[in-house]
């Protein structure tokens, strides 16, 4: 039965990211700010959390859990205004591969950190993975685009994430962890666009994109308890790469919905990416 649940679990997650990931593009399309998609993310996220509270108790206690907690916070805030940033101008169907080099930089984390060398499954997910990479960009050099780099920084603050939040779950509940991510994301992502924009300049979003916001923020709510859900039951490495398998569903809603080009080049590719971080992150030690 626990079985049936992640498998729910991980649909939930990978059809919620594709189309979160859809709604932001089209609010920044509509000239809304970026820092501000976030931000909005994290406050409808934290009203629909509210309820939850009178389910569960803060472990105010805890000092480990709160340093963990405040750490994905952050990261979690600093992922997402950098994939909202990249959603602007970037292609859903070239992002959404490029979030599997999240498993070559787990790799080189571990070489750096631990000292660990990568065995054959990792060197073949590496090479598969940059193979692939070659039929999503137009040329080598689309990979230094800033949309393109913002995407990589978004992958590597939600790599980081991921751990804090596996973390937070183990010292808590996933009810717990949706909770805390929905408050602190919603507290760091405040500070990013008072960082960002200046108020005086600033001009609230058109009624007309308010629908848009509920949608972005009801995806995004519920990729986060979904994610949190499957990490529990779940090895994080694991988890992460069946994730992978919205890439193809970005490549598809890309070319639907925003009639992005090379369609049958940039699947072939994405299969390519998905075998390659696959491998990577279920076989290689």
């Amino acid at each position: 039965m626990q079985i049936f649940f992640n498998i729910i679990a991980i649909c939930f997650r990978i059809f919620t990211n594709s189309f979160s990931n859809v709604f932001q593009k089209q609010l920044a399309c509509r000239g809304e700010v970026p820092v501000y998609i976030n931000f909005i993310n994290y406050t409808f996220m934290s009203i629909f959390s509210v309820p939850l509270l009178f389910f569960t108790d803060l472990p105010f206690d805890n000092i480990q859990f709160w340093i963990y907690a405040a750490a994905g916070g952050i990261c979690g805030a600093v992922c997402n205004c950098f994939m909202a940033m990249a959603l602007k101008d970037g292609e859903l169907s070239v992002l959404g591969p490029i979030n599997s080099y999240k498993a070559i930089l787990g790799l080189l984390f571990s070489m750096i950190i631990l000292h660990e060398k990568p065995d054959i499954y990792g060197a073949t997910g590496i090479i598969l993975i940059i193979y692939g990479t070659y039929f999503i960009l137009e040329s080598p050099k689309d990979f230094f685009r800033q949309d393109i780099q913002y995407r990589i920084y978004a992958l590597i603050f939600s790599a980081i994430e991921a751990v804090f939040i596996k973390k937070v779950i183990l010292l808590s509940s996933v009810t717990m962890s949706f909770i805390i991510s929905s408050f602190l994301g919603m507290i760091f992502s405040y500070f990013i666009f008072k960082i960002f924009i200046n108020t005086n300049d600033f001009k609230f979003p058109v009624k007309e994109n308010a629908i848009l916001y509920f949608l972005t923020a009801l995806c995004f709510s519920v990729m986060t308890f979904s994610t949190a859900y499957v990490f529990k039951y779940m090895n994080v490495g694991y988890a992460l790469s069946l994730f992978q398998l919205s890439i193809i569903l970005n490549v598809v809603l890309g070319y639907k919905l925003f009639r992005e080009k090379n369609f049958v080049k940039k699947l072939f590719g994405s299969l390519i990416i998905l075998i390659g971080s696959a491998i990577i992150l279920i076989f290689a030690h």
